[in-house]
């Protein structure tokens, strides 16, 4: 909007879909703690490598400082909340994942996807003006 200020992005961790996507992980750690023991190493560590790739991604992309390169690994970071919610929908058909904590992951999971898919626009607008990410 006209005359509105916007904080600059000096680290990651200014970026919305990185603090989004760390809220992300942080739910799936905590909603995996009552998934079987069985599945330890199954979908429980599925999930969570899923969803901590989320942010690492947005992470190593910025720190790369090229436009190009931050696009890349935005779209890596996004795969793997595609990756996480279809196993978060596995998890909900063998019935470990249900009520307020399905919810929550949705929701944090559609909130992420339309951050990112948001800020790829963006970048990818800007790289076609032949501008990098180091302001």
């Amino acid at each position: 909007m006209a005359g509105e200020k916007t904080n600059p992005i000096r680290t990651h961790r200014d970026i919305v879909l990185w603090q989004r996507g760390m809220d992300l992980a942080q739910k799936v750690y905590q909603v995996t703690e009552g998934f079987p023991r069985t599945e330890r190493y199954g979908l429980c560590a599925q999930m969570r490598g899923a969803a901590v790739s989320v942010p690492s991604n947005v992470a190593e992309g910025f720190g790369r400082g090229r436009n190009a390169e931050f696009v890349r690994f935005l779209e890596i970071a996004r795969g793997s909340l595609f990756e996480l919610q279809t196993q978060g929908e596995l998890a909900r058909r063998l019935g470990w994942l249900k009520g307020p904590q399905l919810t929550a992951l949705r929701d944090l999971s559609r909130e992420c996807d339309r951050i990112s898919s948001a800020l790829l626009r963006s970048l990818k607008k800007r790289g076609q003006e032949g501008k990098e990410h180091d302001d």
